[in-house]
């Protein structure tokens, strides 16, 4: 019988989570088939995934008006729906958070997205999700803008998991890298204990592609010089910058700095990738778990990328092959009139509208419903 690529995947040192949640999904037992046959490690969540669910089906019908007159706002609602569906992942999950000791098993749940440039909105909102959830098992996520790297620290040093979310740039890679370990340093200073203190960096990937990918195709059909250069840079430039975030993170956390923590029990901010379900169809459908296995890294997925691994997944530690090629290719795209930096700072902009649009979209779908 051949054996599953997703359990494979563990094996190399690379932790598979899924990018999706609803409450059949957990209720039903499908959840606990995902962790027991395929190695799932772990779940991950966005206001855009609980728009989908409670809006395409009718599964939250009957819970939504009875929630209504004692929540009064449909806000109140949201919260209720989405930290009862984390809860119930988190506790299917807790079984293997304490097997490996807090490295997996987690479940995330993001702030409110219009707080995505609001440190103490974010601050306390964090503060509260993390209070009602009460499970050590959860991440809160916190995007990486300017004013979540504060964010991130002050939840840090006070023992809250965070999962950062929205990462597109390797300069703020390592900010975010660098602030995880200020935070767990500021918690020592405290005289509290960091050992199971956790998060992860959630490094997107496809996005990058989809939009310079655009790009490339301009240069080529204007006859922009270079044509070969940007031929072989199409579909390569998020999977070079996961690359390279790659060796910024050995870099960080091979440091003294992180081993004076390490010696007292502080656990890796592992990279993540999200965003790794293929957008362009004459990719593979798996191409962004293929190229970034690795150790001590995270891949979330949603559930037909996950079913692709299964069906035709080919394991193998590929994340540290093809350095040099990944860093030529990032460091000749100016060649072609392309600057990373802008393109990653204009990803991380979309990235907030989209998920504020659905969390928009999710409180009109409540609030209609509410009053059905």
């Amino acid at each position: 019988m051949k054996e599953n690529p997703l359990e494979i995947l563990n094996a190399l040192g690379q932790s598979i989570w899924l990018d999706y949640i609803r409450r059949d999904l957990i209720a039903g037992g499908q959840l606990r088939r995902l962790i027991d046959q395929d190695g799932l490690r772990g779940m991950t969540s966005n206001p855009a995934i609980f728009e989908k669910a409670i809006a395409e089906s009718n599964i939250y019908d009957q819970d939504i008006p009875e929630m209504a007159p004692e929540k009064k706002d449909v806000k109140s609602i949201y919260e209720t729906i989405s930290q009862r569906d984390v809860e119930s992942a988190a506790d299917e999950f807790r079984p293997l958070y304490d097997r490996t000791d807090g490295k997996d098993g987690y479940v995330s749940l993001e702030v409110n997205p219009h707080l995505a440039h609001d440190t103490k909105g974010a601050i306390e909102e964090a503060h509260r999700l993390w209070a009602a959830l009460n499970r050590p098992n959860v991440f809160i996520k916190v995007p990486a803008t300017y004013d979540g790297l504060h964010a991130i620290q002050q939840l840090i040093s006070e023992g809250i998991n965070v999962n950062v979310t929205l990462l597109f740039g390797l300069p703020r890679y390592r900010q975010v890298a660098e602030t995880y370990i200020g935070g767990l340093e500021a918690r020592v200073a405290q005289g509290k204990p960091v050992k199971h203190v956790a998060s992860v960096a959630s490094f997107f990937v496809s996005r990058i592609d989809s939009l310079v990918d655009l790009m490339l195709d301009k240069h080529i059909a204007e006859g922009g010089s270079e044509p070969e250069l940007a031929k072989r840079a199409r579909g390569q430039v998020a999977i070079a910058s996961a690359k390279m975030a790659y060796q910024i993170y050995k870099d960080v956390f091979g440091s003294d700095r992180f081993k004076k923590l390490a010696a007292q029990g502080a656990q890796v901010q592992r990279l993540l990738w999200a965003s790794t379900s293929t957008k362009n169809p004459d990719y593979s459908d798996v191409k962004y778990i293929e190229a970034l296995i690795g150790p001590d890294t995270v891949n979330t997925a949603p559930p037909e990328t996950i079913d692709a691994y299964r069906d035709h997944g080919k394991p193998e530690a590929r994340l540290e092959q093809d350095e040099k090629e990944a860093r030529s290719v990032l460091e000749r795209l100016p060649e072609l009139g392309i600057s990373i930096d802008k393109v990653t700072q204009q990803l991380k902009d979309e990235g907030v509208r989209k998920f504020v649009e659905p969390f928009d979209k999710l409180m009109e779908t409540l609030k209609k419903k509410s009053s059905e």
